[in-house]
């Protein structure tokens, strides 16, 4: 047990290599497939844990509407067995390889399930259907103690004992390793439309996306895209309309999208042009607006990149407050709920000015930046003292001795 690179296949494997890690005290850097090794902090330790042995779909039942798979299976695998059933992660896990990794258009995810819910990512349809934590029904998994333990089950109502669930969900891999999730599943839509109102600044869009998701019409999607970035857009409805770009999509049954979205042009009419984006069109869309592609062209590359959570109402004003000290482009989702700051390189990747626009509440976490700048900045969000506390209790309780990717999300922890 003394190479650089351990690779388990079994749960016993997988069980002696951290009870070894914990009795010598030896870090372990976690890793799937590895796409996301970029994503939080760099990570300070002696030897990689490679979990890549432990991939496969191990149920999957289409009408229960749930799968338990392996934590390394690559998404895109997943993802073709659901299409076959035509059903789906509601939740629209994200594929940042080209954002982190520099992958050029790229449309096969090379992650793994395990990093999308260990990152806890989700998509624009997080607005209507919840985070990739809401969708973790349970899991099999070894803590930084070296004990197996398991939470919830293989059912939608699942609800015995605590939800480390949620727990697990965004942890980054600093408390425990998964070895296998259950997750729910849905149908897929039958089609989709997107309407676009063309030309609005950002308080008009966020005044036209606020009135569509406060309308009945089940908006599974807002974003809104300035012309600085549409223009880089695959879709030629979009990247042809010279304009910015405020997106409202509807899902559904065929009949159900066509009167909603006919009812919806109502509402949006008065913030300016209208176009209309069908199925196909609809989804390439959202797909950009979810895999950040806009930020990952030649010219836009080297730039550092934030994704920022913030009340809703607020988002125009602190891209307003950014904007003024920070050179760079900024996009919307959530229906301004979060914003994809995209800013030239600077040593401290400015994350004071960016912490201090969030006057109205809301958290920061720097996604995209080199080795030198991640490791010298909070990548995430700094927590009350109290919430620190807590944080440490946790962390002390799944992994004491910190051999679980030391430093990936606190400096030495």
């Amino acid at each position: 047990m003394t190479a650089e690179n351990i690779k388990p296949e079994t749960e016993e494997q997988l069980r002696d290599s951290i009870q070894w890690a914990l009795g010598d005290e030896v870090t372990l850097d976690i890793i799937g497939s590895g796409s996301k090794r970029t994503l939080g902090r760099p990570v300070d330790a002696k030897h990689c844990l490679d979990l890549s042995g432990f991939s496969g779909i191990t149920l999957y039942q289409p009408e229960e509407l749930v799968m338990t798979v392996k934590a390394a299976t690559p998404l895109v695998k997943i993802e073709a067995v659901l299409e076959k059933q035509n059903q789906e992660l509601a939740f629209e896990p994200a594929n940042y390889d080209a954002l982190l990794n520099g992958v050029p258009n790229s449309n096969q995810p090379s992650g793994t399930i395990g990093g999308v819910v260990a990152c806890n990512l989700s998509g624009p349809r997080r607005i209507k259907v919840g985070a990739a934590r809401d969708h973790l029904l349970g899991f099999h998994a070894v803590s930084g103690r070296g004990d197996l333990f398991k939470s919830g089950g293989q059912v939608v109502k699942n609800v015995t004992g605590f939800d480390l669930s949620k727990l697990m969900a965004g942890s980054f891999g600093t408390l425990a390793l998964i070895m296998d999730v259950s997750l729910k599943v849905l149908p897929r839509s039958e089609k989709a439309r997107t309407l676009l109102v063309l030309g609005a600044d950002d308080s008009q869009a966020i005044a036209a996306m606020t009135a569509a998701l406060h309308s009945p019409f089940e908006v599974s999607g807002a974003a809104h895209v300035p012309q600085s970035l549409s223009k880089h857009s695959t879709v030629s409805y979009v990247s042809a309309a010279a304009r910015s770009i405020t997106a409202v999509r509807i899902e559904g049954v065929g009949p159900s999208v066509e009167s909603r979205c006919d009812s919806l042009k109502k509402t949006l009419k008065p913030f300016g042009t209208l176009e209309e984006l069908h199925t196909r069109n609809s989804n390439t869309f959202w797909q950009e607006i979810r895999d950040v592609t806009y930020y990952t062209g030649t010219d836009l590359n080297q730039n550092q990149v934030w994704k920022i959570s913030v009340p809703p109402a607020s988002g125009a004003a602190v891209a307003d407050r950014l904007r003024q000290t920070l050179a760079g482009d900024i996009y919307y989702d959530w229906g301004g709920g979060l914003l994809w700051l995209a800013m030239t390189p600077q040593h401290d990747a400015g994350q004071d000015i960016v912490r201090e626009a969030l006057v109205d509440g809301g958290h920061a976490t720097l996604i995209r930046a080199n080795d030198t700048v991640r490791k010298q900045v909070d990548v995430f969000q700094p927590q009350p003292k109290a919430l620190a506390a807590l944080s440490a209790r946790v962390k002390e309780a799944f992994d004491p001795k910190g051999i679980l990717n030391p430093g990936r999300m606190i400096e030495g922890v």
